[in-house]
């Protein structure tokens, strides 16, 4: 079993930023991807971006591409999602997700969720 943590997230004017956390632990795969979603009031849960724990490769949904960026720390299987020029559609609440393998942009493929953190972009 994967537990997956998420930590910081909050409420912040249009154009600040922020940074989300994912802590994972417990019996986590050799080669995995760690990948965040969000869902907006409405909407469904969509893919915001992930990152292989092998290839070192980010990957980032079009809507936050330029804005978001990933990065790790590997000694304490702590991903984290940084949010720059955050825009009201960004509001939500952010999941951490797992999965062993390659990269999917699918939720229904990840087998291990966080708690979710919020995250509140006012205009």
């Amino acid at each position: 079993q994967v537990q997956l943590v998420e930590s910081g997230g909050g409420m912040v004017q249009a154009g600040g930023s922020l940074r989300i956390s994912c802590a994972a632990s417990g019996r986590t795969p050799s080669n995995y991807v760690t990948a965040w979603f969000r869902l907006a009031p409405g909407k469904e849960r969509e893919f915001v971006a992930a990152h292989g724990s092998t290839s070192g490769t980010a990957y980032y949904a079009d809507s936050v591409k330029g804005r978001f960026t990933m990065s790790t720390e590997n000694a304490k299987n702590t991903v984290h999602l940084h949010l720059n020029n955050l825009k009201p559609e960004d509001t939500g609440v952010y999941y951490c997700a797992l999965r062993e393998g390659l990269y999917r942009a699918n939720d229904w493929t990840y087998d291990y969720w966080g708690q979710g953190t919020q995250v509140t972009v006012s205009s």
